[in-house]
């Protein structure tokens, strides 16, 4: 099978029809062996009906239905265990992205040997409560990631088949797949203009609790990534710094009060110092997270996966 297109969907009965006559359209054109896998996140509305009818038209119509409401990087996970195809496309249902552009984009991914090709709405229709949180998110991932992609959180991606079927999705971690995909070893990562249409039937589904789940998702990401096999190194080396700058100012403290008594002078008690209290919250507080990178490490090595590594090739 040439192509696989996941497209997750919440409340979104109306633009499904449109949604599927115009996928097929572009597959008929291009003769692309394909499957639409419909991932219906608990709607509360005739989806799930709708999805079921399109099957009865069109035989590439596949369809899993949550029994409620668990978010896109979930439906997301779930329809990259499902699919099959040599190429796997993802897009959202509500018409706002374009299945004109996925000729184009498998293109790249076949020809172009891209393990992921992210696409960028350049000029996008969104209210600006979208756009501006979206542009904070993009800067905020390239500096933390490393990738220049000018938008993560684009629904219209390209995807290997291995990629899909190797990261896993969960929370609101569908914007930062990219940077997913980077920390498993698919390092090839692209970027193609594409076209975004103004949202023709229903609501968006961004709220404020988006933004602030994306950054907590975004902070996972970065720690997992680097340190989810090696805790230690995170919180014992800030643990270490913090008892050794505690150390260092009870040291100065001591110091200090020993020269006065050398030399018969008045000073202040060690304890009267508010300099020794910062010292003292230090240590504690460096202990604390050196205990914390040890029980890092005992978890960690206690895991079903501590020794599962991704294998790119092998000759035996």
């Amino acid at each position: 099978m040439d192509i696989s297109i996941v497209v997750p969907l919440y409340n979104e009965e109306e633009s499904l029809p449109e949604l599927m006559a115009w996928i097929d359209k572009v597959m008929s054109a291009n003769k692309f062996s394909y499957e639409v896998v419909f991932v219906d996140d608990g709607s509360n509305d005739a989806s799930w009906e709708v999805i079921t009818k399109l099957r009865e038209t069109y035989s590439a119509v596949k369809g899993i239905k949550f029994r409620r409401n668990y978010g896109k990087s979930a439906a997301l996970n779930v329809g990259f265990d499902a699919v099959q195809g040599d190429v796997v496309i993802t897009m959202d249902a509500d018409l706002q992205d374009s299945p004109d552009e996925i000729p184009a984009l498998y293109k790249r991914i076949k020809e172009e040997n891209y393990d992921l090709v992210s696409g960028w709405k350049a000029k996008r229709y969104d209210p600006i409560t979208k756009t501006v949180p979206t542009k904070l998110f993009n800067a905020a991932t390239r500096k933390m990631s490393g990738i220049q992609l000018n938008d993560f959180n684009c629904g219209l991606k390209a995807y290997r088949l291995d990629v899909v079927k190797t990261i896993e999705v969960y929370g609101e971690m569908h914007r930062y797949i990219p940077v997913i995909a980077k920390w498993a070893g698919f390092t090839k990562i692209g970027e193609q203009i594409v076209e975004h249409r103004a949202r023709k039937y229903g609501t968006t589904k961004f709220g404020l609790s988006r933004f602030i789940n994306g950054f907590l998702d975004l902070l996972t990401i970065f720690f997992v990534g680097k340190f989810g096999k090696r805790p230690m190194h995170f919180f014992g080396a800030i643990g270490a710094l913090s008892v050794f700058i505690g150390t260092l100012m009870a040291i100065w403290l001591i110091a200090v009060k020993l020269y006065h008594i050398a030399w018969g002078s008045a000073y202040r008690e060690v304890t009267d110092q508010p300099l020794f209290y910062l010292a003292l919250t230090a240590v504690i507080i460096g202990t604390q997270l050196f205990l914390a990178g040890f029980v890092g490490e005992l978890v960690t090595r206690n895991a079903v996966e501590r020794n599962t590594y991704l294998i790119e090739k092998e000759i035996n």
